[in-house]
């Protein structure tokens, strides 16, 4: 039986993993208590898939996560898989569709669907939710925890389930605050960077374009190395670059910038990938041939803003320097935003230092770590979430 103040499982952290989490370990028979910081558990789902919450991806395995956590990855999906997540949240009564590219939502398209049907199990359950309760502290003696929030008060519990976030959006609550709570247990920190976040390019087309969009092939190159190539739509912004292509190809390149001090970062965008470049200059020779004027030039390949921009590259060199303009033209990264705009975190508490499929630290017995606050991320399209569904009903359940 609970007493006030003392659980069986103290969850840390009331977003997808952490809600997650104590469901878990509430069914499984547990005392549970979610100590968030926030004023309702949840926030940063509700932002999740611009408010839409990608719930997972049809083709979910650990290939979509960084290297480092495949491994990890992988044994948590054998405990709790791609199946197993729907299946959780049609029990829950969230019906949900596949679109044509693999991402999965709920049907009625809003993320606010999702934090609610969690929220009642969570009260059909019993569990025991506090909001405004930030973790300060966590302290292990005689075989038994106790985490102290601010204001004074703490929580006695046998097992800690830390699902603190990571850095991305700290205004949805996940600051990074976490991350002090797992080193003072003996972890190490991979120094988070912003993950899947729009790139500062210093381009004169980035202002003289500014808003249009475009479909693009983008390879980003690393030191004169191509690392990803990824197709997908380019936004120009006043500050460089965005856009689902961009945001795919960041991940590395912000990587690079924040951990090495990598200076020499470019994409190389592939402007019209519907066509090769020998069919390229073939049409662009027809249109040269019919008399199109130099500003209309492109018209009918590119959006009519590229039309005044690019009469001057084909003043100055022709067909063939167009054409090599158009399918490989190259943009310098001078850096990436910041957290407020980052999608996910890339870092966090090394993901060696749990137990492959139950999450238990391997330096303090009776902690779990899951969701974003450990080096695991995902590629864009449901794969995070995925991984803070299971990652936390996999940490919930191991009594």
């Amino acid at each position: 039986m609970k007493t006030p103040g003392n659980f069986e499982v103290a969850v840390v952290g009331g977003g997808a993993a952490g809600m997650t989490a104590a469901i878990s370990a509430a069914r499984s028979g547990a005392s549970v208590v979610v100590l968030e910081r926030m004023p309702k558990p949840g926030k940063k789902v509700l932002a999740t898939g611009a408010g839409r919450c990608n719930l997972s991806n049809a083709k979910l395995d650990a290939s979509f996560y960084n290297p480092e956590a495949r491994a990890l990855v992988e044994s948590v999906f054998k405990c709790f898989g791609p199946s197993d997540i729907l299946d959780f949240f049609r029990e829950l009564g969230l019906e949900f569709f596949q679109a044509a590219d693999g991402r999965i939502f709920p049907v009625t398209d809003q993320a606010a669907s999702v934090v609610e049907v969690l929220e009642i199990e969570l009260a059909r359950l019993g569990v025991t939710v506090e909001c405004q309760a930030e973790a300060e502290r966590l302290i292990f003696r005689e075989g038994s925890w106790k985490v102290q929030t601010k204001g004074g008060r703490h929580w006695e519990a046998s097992r800690v389930i830390l699902c603190g976030g990571g850095k991305s959006y700290p205004a949805l609550g996940s600051d990074g605050s976490a991350y002090a709570l797992a080193a003072g247990c003996g972890h190490t920190l991979i120094t988070p960077v912003p993950g899947t976040v729009p790139l500062a390019v210093s381009d004169p087309w980035c202002h003289l374009l500014q808003g249009q969009r475009l479909d693009v092939q983008l390879t980003s190159m690393i030191e004169g190395k191509p690392v990803r190539t990824v197709p997908g739509e380019m936004l120009f912004t006043k500050y460089g670059l965005s856009g689902t292509a961009v945001l795919d190809a960041s991940d590395e390149i912000s990587t690079a910038i924040h951990r090495r001090n990598v200076k020499d970062i470019r994409l190389v965008a592939d402007l019209v990938p519907f066509l090769s470049e020998e069919k390229l200059r073939e049409e662009l020779s027809r249109r040269k041939g019919r008399g199109f004027p130099k500003e209309k030039f492109l018209t009918g390949l590119l959006p009519p803003k590229f039309g005044p921009l690019l009469a001057k590259e084909f003043e100055a060199g022709g067909i063939d320097r167009l054409a090599r303009l158009l399918k490989a033209r190259t943009f310098t990264v001078t850096g990436t935003r910041g957290w407020n705009e980052a999608e996910f975190t890339a870092g966090g508490i090394d993901a060696s230092e749990v137990t492959p499929g139950t999450l238990e630290s391997k330096k303090q017995k009776g902690l779990y770590l899951a969701g974003e606050i450990l080096d695991v991320n995902g590629r864009r399209g449901g794969y995070n979430l995925a991984w803070a569904w299971a990652s936390g009903f996999v940490a919930g359940k191991t009594l």
